[in-house]
């Protein structure tokens, strides 16, 4: 297992320090020039398209859409992934999430916007994602088979026992036993279990109840912590600046640390570019494709911009020395880095809702990150989800592999998550920079008719294309 675990630290050191952060910076860019930087200009347009009722009572809402995929953005990562690229990186690391972020804005508009025009038509609503739009605009079927089969690996695979980790070892301090690991996964696996077998509607409407009620909660928190700390606020923003630019430290690494890992959990917090949301945007019933990609860009914004920072914010008002927090083997420790932070103002009450919240985080990225792997396997499988005793197999390995994923060990889960979605990133953020032409022709579109007063309706025609199975 050590060997194997070496391999795949190398791989993802590699991705990440090279590789990908050039390839999501310079399409971020990209994205932001050719849309003359839709993140921002059409921000509040994105906050009133959520509230638009759907027409399809069979279908998922546009909010639907979005708390799925903020489901899955919003979770694990959002705590430990944050505090540790703080110990790895220092508070630098905070400044190049950010920047992911608002980068990462128009590359999430573009890939939704994409999965909305090319999505299928279904017996109870809309599907689709990259590996649709890959076949069907890119005609090239089998490398939208070889995104399915890497979507269901990262998410249904990696992200999930990642979860299913980073819950455990938070929670498993509240269980007095040798076998808590244990217990914590069977019942992680059986909670999963009750949403996953419900299907995608189920997983909605669940995530659209508990997804708001804890992020208003975390933030709230985050903010009475920013109050009681207001004295050192300041210089704890003065401190993500001066880290982010401190190439005085380049020798020592430093500045390097909070690049790397600043962009590494940013990506893995927000995934834009990635080739997930576009599952759950595919699935939402609205008029026009634009108006799914605005939502997506929002839920961007939402997870890095808005928890993210809530969480930085936490641990670097406390004060804390996040240096301390490596194991001998150069871990970060991030859950006791934020549950000590949290002590410092709240005592006792800090480390219990500190674990409560990774428990919530963790429970809907598991649902979300599973309702984009019943998308794709549809893919694969053509008739996988009118085959019953199939998706129960299928469902029941995505909760076997909730249950495992709580016996990791902290590097592995780590590394093998980041490898999986990077290999997602290789293929999507290229397929989106070809096909990019048709998103921004589709914004245009929107935006023209929006201007003009008429209706927000689409066809395929409007921006020359041809043969789309939902927008004729």
């Amino acid at each position: 297992m050590d060997f194997i675990a070496g391999i795949i630290s190398s791989i993802s050191g590699y991705m990440y320090s090279y590789i990908l952060i050039i390839l999501l910076i310079a399409a971020g860019i990209y994205f932001s020039f050719r849309t003359k930087f839709v993140q921002i200009r059409l921000l509040r347009e994105s906050i009133r398209v959520i509230a638009e009722p759907k027409k399809d009572k069979d279908s998922i809402s546009s909010f639907q859409a979005l708390m799925v995929s903020t489901a899955s953005r919003v979770g694990t990562g959002n705590i430990v992934g944050v505090t540790g690229a703080i110990i790895l990186g220092g508070p630098g690391a905070v400044f190049w999430m950010w920047l992911i972020a608002v980068l990462g804005g128009a590359s999430a508009f573009v890939e939704s916007t994409l999965a909305q025009i090319y999505k299928k038509r279904g017996s109870d609503g809309s599907y689709g994602g990259p590996a649709y739009y890959i076949k069907q605009a890119l005609k090239a079927p089998a490398l939208g088979g070889v995104f399915a089969v890497f979507l269901i690996l990262t998410y249904m695979g990696g992200f999930n026992a990642l979860a299913s980790f980073n819950l455990t070892d938070f929670v498993k301090a509240y269980v007095p036993s040798d076998n808590a690991t244990l217990y914590i996964g069977i019942v992680v696996a059986l909670l999963s279990a009750i949403v996953i077998f419900g299907g995608g509607k189920r997983i909605s409407k669940a995530t659209q109840v508990i997804v708001p009620i804890m992020a208003i909660a975390y933030i709230g928190v985050a903010l009475l912590m920013i109050f009681l700390n207001i004295e050192r606020f300041p210089s704890v923003i003065a401190g993500i600046f001066t880290g982010a630019f401190n190439f005085s430290s380049v020798a020592g690494g430093l500045f390097g640390a909070a690049v790397m890992n600043g962009i590494k959990r940013g990506l893995y917090s927000n995934e834009a570019g990635i080739g997930s949301a576009p599952n759950a945007a595919a699935s939402a019933d609205v008029s026009h494709p634009v108006k799914q990609g605005l939502v997506q860009m929002l839920s961007v914004f939402i997870d890095t911009l808005l928890i993210c920072s809530s969480t930085a914010f936490m641990v670097l008002c406390a004060g804390l020395d996040p240096a301390k927090y490596t194991d001998a083997a150069g871990n970060a420790m991030s859950g006791l880095y934020i549950q000590d932070s949290l002590g410092v103002n709240f005592g006792a009450f800090g480390g219990v809702f500190i674990t409560a919240a990774l428990a919530l985080f963790a429970y809907t990225t598991v649902v979300g990150n599973y309702f984009y792997a019943e998308m794709n396997i549809s893919y694969i499988y053509k008739n996988a989800l009118n085959n019953k005793p199939f998706m129960f197999c299928y469902r029941l390995l995505a909760v076997i592999i909730v249950f495992i994923g709580a016996q990791f060990s902290a590097g592995l889960a780590w590394d093998t998550a980041d490898v999986l979605m990077g290999c997602m990133a290789l293929i999507n953020v290229p397929v989106c920079i070809i096909l990019g032409n048709t998103a921004f022709r589709a914004l245009k579109d929107y935006t023209s008719k929006k201007k003009a007063g008429q209706p927000l309706d689409f066809k395929a025609a409007d921006i020359g294309v041809n043969g789309t199975d939902y927008w004729k």
